[in-house]
């Protein structure tokens, strides 16, 4: 069995290579393939777990480079983390995959289309299953190569060329740190395999020294930036220019994510003593969340609505991996794939009924004309609202608590205040949507003749559906608790246990978690219920139009940070221009051709001047000698 993994990470790649080279112009067997290549990868992944189990902790490898004493290995790591996730990727990935054939039928890029989603799905699998830094690195790398294909997919619409090249360079500045992270990690502990950078931490927790603070911040640097965290924060609402499948394949469930697993794959590096670096973890995972979810109350594109909902989400699970909740943070990650894929693919399924249009305010009265969009949207929302007994609340319950358990008070009642404010915040936009593209009037020609999707696009929402309503109760906790706290006593439930264990473990997490949607909830039912307009810009002021504006972040940006930018560009380009290649090089270049021309003078084939110059010779010649 132990070939099933890597035919689990290959699968997608040879499907994308194939596309690429052979079947462009056939596009039924360019999706099939690429569905059947996904879709294999997730039997492939349920069938080794169930004859491996999930105790496996274990590494698969390969010699891949070795010079001198420097080896790398292609390596497969195999633990519960890495098992759970792969079934994560190649599970939504598979239902996205599947919706993406009725999304994208019409598209002339249909082929190209599948081809990069395949190459996503290999660079994701291959950061979930990465057992050292090199490997990792070089996936990370893919993934945001992929990223940037299909976010530019639309590449002959500006905006979306644009986008693209935004999410990538802005990702590249979070890399930057992320290497030099690694490069100082592997100067310091001399190795960049997991397994014995954790053996040595453990045997030495003051290996790092006073670095331990510096090289945890520059390996968060990489998280900043792929899972959008402040001050990277501002290309993901831009991602949403890619086709809608995208955004809830990447910037929803599995891309995203990455940054939230790459750091609890790594949590012994920044758990050490002397380091702040969780500190400032938790930090920041709390602004974004806080920062996020103020801007989304005012989005009124769909899909930027759900944008900034993830950015709001994950800043949550950066929030708990900050407080030293790694299971809280993975667990949330896991029931997030599963409503927030659901939430864009409904979406989706609006957007292509209203013929593209993504306006919340040219929408309504949508409920009766798409009922299994209508309630599957409602689904995802209760979930990420954290109404019970949706899978969101469990998970969210978790980081409540987790905040609750903090030793220092600041701390304790600083991170789980703003989870919950977060948590009310949360359920008010999502339930604005809701009552404004489904209830109300039709406002707009789309609205009033929108129809239900195809059976291709409501069946994966269904699915998704059905896991964000179970997903908080089938053991997913458990799971990654086993893997980060294996000392815990294990305890076994049943479903009705499961169901009232948050009351029974945090009661005053669980039931503040649930004031805080219902509050959210009511403030959205009294002030979008059968309007035309949005009410609350003039209630706020001048404050909604920040927050509308994203609050100037990108223009911020643009007057310092890019400005600088181009005018030290500017100031290299005169410099090498002027002085390298003007001055320095001009000068070699034009003594050169000084020489040259008076040596060439010497070999002019005129007889009388050799005989001049033979003559000249013969006699200083003689007065050397002579002198």
């Amino acid at each position: 069995m132990n070939f099933l993994p890597w035919l689990i990470l290959f699968l997608p790649l040879c499907a994308c290579a194939t596309i690429t080279l052979f079947t462009q112009r056939d596009r039924k067997l360019s999706a099939g393939l690429s569905i059947g290549a996904v879709v294999a990868g997730f039997l492939f992944s349920i069938l080794f777990i169930s004859s491996s189990g999930w105790n496996l902790n274990t590494e698969l490898t390969t010699t891949w480079l070795s010079v001198g004493d420097f080896h790398i290995d292609f390596g497969l790591r195999l633990d519960p983390l890495s098992l759970m996730m792969t079934l994560l990727v190649t599970g939504v990935a598979g239902v996205i995959h599947i919706y993406s054939w009725g999304y994208m039928a019409d598209d002339p890029g249909f082929s190209r289309y599948f081809a990069c989603l395949s190459l996503f799905t290999f660079s994701m699998l291959g950061i979930v299953l990465s057992n050292n830094f090199i490997q990792l690195f070089i996936f990370w790398e893919l993934v945001g190569v992929s990223s940037y294909l299909l976010v530019g997919f639309w590449f002959e619409r500006p905006a979306a060329a644009d986008a693209g090249k935004k999410a990538f360079i802005t990702n590249r500045l979070g890399d930057f740190g992320f290497i030099i992270g690694i490069l100082l990690v592997w100067a310091t502990l001399g190795s960049l395999n997991f397994g014995d950078l954790e053996h040595k931490l453990h045997a030495d927790p003051s290996a790092l020294g006073a670095m331990a603070t510096t090289a945890g911040l520059l390996i968060f640097c990489g998280a900043v930036g792929k899972s959008a965290q402040f001050p990277l924060h501002v290309w993901l609402p831009d991602a949403m220019e890619g086709p809608t499948p995208v955004s809830a394949l990447i910037h929803a469930a599995t891309m995203v994510a990455a940054g939230v697993y790459m750091l609890c794959r790594v949590f012994f590096l920044l758990n050490l003593p002397g380091s702040n670096a969780l500190t400032v973890i938790a930090a920041v995972g709390g602004f974004t969340a806080l920062l996020a979810a103020l801007i989304a109350t005012q989005q009124n594109d769909i899909k930027r609505v759900l944008a900034y909902s993830t950015l709001s989400q994950l800043g949550y699970m950066v929030m708990s991996v900050g407080l030293q909740g790694r299971t809280p943070a993975m667990f949330h990650l896991t029931t997030h794939a599963f409503f927030k894929a659901l939430l864009f693919l409904s979406a989706g399924s609006i957007i292509l009924a209203l013929h593209h249009e993504q306006n919340i305010w040219k929408m309504g009265a949508l409920r009766k004309k798409m009922p299994v969009t209508f309630w599957t949207f409602v689904a995802g929302t209760l979930a990420l609202a954290g109404v019970w007994p949706f899978s969101g609340f469990f998970s969210k319950d978790t980081i409540l608590a987790q905040a609750l358990e903090q030793p220092n008070p600041a701390l304790r009642y600083g991170f789980f205040i703003l989870g919950v404010l977060i948590a009310a915040i949360t359920a008010f936009y999502m339930f604005r949507v809701v009552f404004v593209v489904f209830s109300g009037p039709a406002r707009s020609d789309g609205a009033g003749h929108a129809a239900e999707s195809p059976s291709v696009m409501l069946w994966p929402l269904r699915i998704l559906a059905v896991f964000s309503l179970i997903g908080g109760v089938i053991g997913v906790d458990a799971l990654y608790n086993k893997m980060f706290e294996p000392l815990s006593d294990e305890f076994h439930y049943a479903l009705w246990q499961r169901l009232l264990l948050p009351f029974a473990e945090a009661p005053f997490a669980a039931t503040l978690g649930l004031l805080a949607a219902a509050a959210g909830f009511f403030a959205a039912y009294r002030l979008y219920t059968n309007v035309l307009t949005d009410p609350l810009p003039e209630k706020l002021g001048s404050t909604s139009q920040w927050l509308r504006d994203r609050l100037y972040f990108d223009e911020l940006y643009e007057a310092t940070v890019i400005r600088f930018h181009d005018r030290l560009a500017a100031l290299a380009n005169w410099f090498e221009r002027w002085i390298i290649e003007g001055f320095c090089i001009g000068l070699v270049r034009g003594g050169t051709d000084l020489t040259g021309r008076m040596l060439r003078q010497v070999q002019s084939g005129n007889l009388q001047t050799y005989a001049f110059l033979f003559a000249l010779g013969v006699a200083l010649v003689l007065y050397f000698v002579l002198l």
